[in-house]
């Protein structure tokens, strides 16, 4: 073997000219002659000599190491910064209520999560269709509705879809960015993002009174964008599919999906389930759950490419409210869900009934309350080994005869001297769901202690009233009068939960929080969506399955081909 100037390895190699010091004397640069004196023209180090030579390298290490730190510092805050521009962000305004603390000053973190139909732009309109006669739009729906629920203590998360079809009530909204306003109306879930994301916010907080922290929306791009950020979501079919609607063509199995085949699994309502839109919400827990298994896999959040791709994606695909408008914010976000073991999120559908004045449409089902108070409550749908929670027995039967909060009107009474108290505790039960015929009133005289006293027959609605303000059996009397009174005594200064009352948690049914809410969790990969049995879908003007369909349409690709 040779070293690099081609002599044998060992042999010691020198300049042209270089003198190789005698015996005894010192390296070169200080060189003395074997007597101690100077050695003949040596005046110490000289500028052209090997020491000058060694400083000016450093100076040059040194300045390369400041330019290149320098370099990739102003890279890291141009990276940082152009994330923050891609962000859209608008203001909430308090108008989804307010999470409350829980006895260690934790907070849960409630998000609306939207999907728009928005035909707002020239891609949206080539992805989403429709626009051959209108053109580009200016207005949305919410065609994709999830109240994202992070746990105050991070073990555990619930997701909640709510259908489009569900008719509600949507309060007075008006939008600051387009100017559209309305005084409030009857109407489809929906169609309330025509007036702002924030009124989109404030119309599933009335419906539920589950406080709604932050909300995230996207288009029809930003799926795209972000299946093609994470390389792709596996899913799996358990029958040939097509789906002539959103154009969805797949082979019974499993497919890994990029942008736009992503973008037709997830809008597809005619292709699974019977055909509405509470069979799409299922295929879309399917999807999303493969998604997150995606971002917890080993090296999705560990490559840098990945990560800036992800984060470059998600940050042009999502408008955000001011409380998520950073990336520092939205890092936070994404750290926090990283937290929750995939076993421990549950994706569950609203529970609804038919609507009684339109077979499409659908109306909030009153299995539905347990779900909200669980979710606004704080509760997990599962336990530390992912398996269902279980219901207490006395907590399922005290259910069973309870009454619906919608058709309980409180008497609330002030008895604190506190202005505004009576109030406060009013619009908590409303907000939950209570009747609008709650009132308010100033109690006869001050009252050390909080009291809920019914009539003759309405145990039942007191106890719903005492569940949804922790009250406890022992400030709950029967009277003589036919109402619901409620005196708020000054044991209850502030709040909107009886302080010390018992948690909900401890008493939630559980169980009836997932009846009927198709409820699974992030964990369950071998999960098929099921292809729809009826005739959902027409081919060449032939109405069909979905399976019969594909069949059919042999000529054309597939979606992930």
């Amino acid at each position: 073997m040779s070293d690099p100037w081609d002599r044998p390895a060992g042999q010691a190699t020198r300049s042209r000219g270089a003198r190789v010091p005698r015996q005894g004397s010192a390296a070169p640069g200080g060189a003395r002659a074997h007597d101690g004196r100077p050695a003949k023209g040596s005046h110490g180090a000289r500028p052209g000599g090997e020491r000058g030579r060694g400083r000016r390298l450093l100076r040059i290490f040194a300045t390369c190491l400041s330019v290149l730190i320098v370099v990739t510092a102003g890279a890291g805050w141009w990276f940082y910064e152009h994330l923050n521009g891609n962000i859209h962000s608008v203001a909430l305004d308090g108008k989804g209520g307010t999470e409350k603390a829980d006895a260690f000053g934790r907070t849960p973190i409630n998000i609306l999560v939207m999907g728009s139909d928005g035909r707002t732009s020239k891609t949206d309109c080539k992805l989403g269709g429709g626009c051959s006669h209108t053109g580009v739009q200016s207005g949305s729906n919410a065609d994709v509705e999830m109240v994202l629920h992070i746990s105050a203590d991070r073990s555990n998360a619930t997701v909640m879809s709510i259908p489009r079809d569900t008719m509600t009530q949507v309060p007075a909204c008006h939008d600051a960015e387009s100017r559209q306003s309305t005084n409030g109306y009857y109407g489809q879930i929906n169609s309330a993002l025509q007036y702002g994301p924030a009124c989109q916010v404030a119309t599933v907080h009335r419906l539920t009174g589950i406080p709604i922290d932050h909300f995230v929306k996207l288009d029809f791009s930003g799926v795209v964008k972000m299946s093609d950020a994470v390389g792709g979501v596996s899913v799996c079919v358990d029958d040939d599919v097509y789906d002539t609607y959103s154009h969805l063509k797949l082979s019974e199995g499993t497919h890994t999906l990029k942008g736009v085949a992503a973008l037709e699994f997830v809008r597809s309502r005619h292709g699974f389930g019977d055909g509405s839109d509470l069979g799409r919400t299922i295929s879309q827990h399917i999807f999303l759950s493969a998604m997150i298994r995606k971002f917890k896999s080993a090296g999705t959040l560990t490559d840098p490419t990945a990560v800036y791709d992800l984060a470059d994606a998600a940050t042009k695909a999502l408008t955000v409210d001011d409380g998520l408008g950073t990336v520092k914010k939205l890092i936070g976000l994404a750290s926090d869900v990283n937290k929750v073991p995939t076993k421990r999120i549950t994706f569950t559908t609203m529970q609804t009934a038919p609507d009684p004045a339109d077979k499409d449409r659908v109306v909030v089902a009153s299995a539905a309350k347990s779900l909200f108070a669980t979710i606004a409550d704080d509760q997990s749908l599962t336990t530390g080994s992912g398996k269902k929670a279980a219901a207490a027995s006395a907590t399922a039967k005290a259910t069973a005869s309870a009454v619906p909060a919608s058709e309980v009107a409180v008497t609330v009474e002030n008895g604190t001297g506190i202005t505004g108290r009576a109030g406060t505790v009013a619009d908590a039960l409303t907000d939950r769901g209570f009747s609008p015929a709650t009132t308010t009133e100033n109690a006869p005289s001050r009252a050390s202690t909080t009291t809920l006293t019914y009539g003759t027959g309405r145990e039942g609605a007191a106890r719903t009233v005492a569940k949804a303000l922790g009250l406890s059996a022992a400030q709950l009397k029967q009277g003589t009068g036919t109402g619901l009174t409620l005196v708020v005594g000054g044991d209850w200064p502030s709040g909107t939960r009886y302080p010390g009352g018992g948690s909900s948690k401890a008493s939630a049914d559980t169980k009836a929080a997932v009846s009927d809410a198709h409820a699974s969790t992030a964990d369950q990969a071998k999960t098929c969506a099921k292809v729809s049995r009826y005739k959902t879908v027409t081919y060449n003007g032939v109405a069909m399955t979905p399976a019969q369909a594909y069949a059919a349409a042999r000529g054309k690709p597939d979606s992930d081909s």
